[in-house]
């Protein structure tokens, strides 16, 4: 009956449509992997700025539709997937005291974030989506929180610089954060706990901990892992704002996304042992290749003469959220 149903032709039609522009967005995001395993750029990074380079490709009849489903649906598979890199362990090898001072840490950059946007002449919808990608994990947590977000004429622009300037910023921290380290004082142990929670993406957060030791490394996957558990509670917090502060007339967001749902029951599968070992892996390998053909997706929507007018407050209110969350953290663990 399924293959019965895949055949149906509004499907098949749908099905034409969308193929051309995805699969120019999968060959896209596939240079990316390649540039990225062979010179050590920043995947998410290069995978945006490769996609800019089409934007024309987005205003195209028979790519367009393809790269909006790229950008939007393929986003979703690959943060629901991110589920299954989680799980309730990760809270008793760190430590229920420091992962409270984690859950801390992100909510006030958020919030933070959303209350000083003004001030950078920016709103808060802007603060929100930046104030996410710092405090939990980069251009992940920023296409999630871009999907729950009112529609706004600079919406494309915003996640795309947004997506940039985070892995930017990520990069310049993994190579700058392990220096830090030793002047500051911090242990093997504590240089872990920084380096998980403080760097943006999850790949720079692997690079700079392993740089320093294997004991560092591990300790900073897993508390950068507990951030991008937040990332559930965070989407889902936003949209039920978002729905009360919405026009009663229009289109409001979603109570619970899907894929946030899908994240969360794989989560659980995951704490459960339930989900074979076998499947993780490819399930981790999946999830990434979504994430990185939708970077691609959006970055083939974005204008890059509209990216410039976004200006440099932007960039420094990244540097801003960046530099309070890394304070923070620090004294979080002082204290403990």
């Amino acid at each position: 009956m399924f293959l019965s149903a895949l055949s149906r032709p509004h499907l098949v039609q749908a099905g034409r449509q969308i193929a051309p522009g995805l699969a120019l967005s999968i060959m896209v995001a596939m240079a990316a992997q390649f540039m990225s395993d062979h010179y050590g750029v920043p995947v998410m990074l290069m995978a945006i700025l490769l996609g800019i380079a089409f934007q024309f490709l987005s205003e195209n009849e028979r790519t367009a539709q393809g790269i909006a489903f790229a950008a939007r649906t393929l986003l979703r598979v690959g943060v629901a997937l991110l589920g299954l890199r989680v799980s309730v362990e990760m809270v008793r090898d760190i430590g229920p005291v420091f992962v409270g001072v984690i859950i801390a840490g992100v909510a006030v950059t958020i919030l933070a974030s959303v209350a000083i946007a003004g001030l950078f002449g920016k709103d808060r919808a802007f603060g929100f989506l930046t104030g996410g990608s710092v405090a939990i994990c980069g251009a992940s947590a920023a296409m999630a929180i871009a999907s729950i977000l009112p529609e706004r004429e600079n919406s494309e622009r915003d996640l795309a610089f947004t997506v940039i300037s985070v892995t930017v910023f990520s990069t310049v921290a993994m190579i700058l954060y392990p220096i830090l380290a030793s002047p500051l004082g911090l242990g093997m142990r504590d240089t872990g706990l920084f380096l998980g929670g403080t760097i943006h993406d999850v790949a720079q957060v692997v690079g700079a901990g392993y740089s320093v030791s294997d004991e560092t490394g591990d300790l900073a996957t897993v508390v950068k892992l507990i951030r991008v558990t937040l990332l559930a509670p965070t989407v889902l917090i936003g949209a039920l704002i978002l729905r009360r502060h919405a026009p009663a007339t229009g289109k409001r967001p979603p109570l619970m996304p899907a894929f946030v749902v899908a994240f969360l029951i794989l989560a659980l599968l995951n704490s459960a042992h339930i989900v074979p070992q076998a499947l993780l892996d490819p399930a981790s390998s999946l999830s990434r290749a979504a994430l990185v053909t939708a970077v691609a997706a959006v970055g083939m929507k974005t204008s890059l003469a509209k990216l410039a007018d976004v200006g440099g407050t932007a960039i420094a209110m990244l540097a801003v959220q960046t530099v309070f969350l890394a304070l923070f953290i620090l004294a979080g663990i002082a204290l403990v």
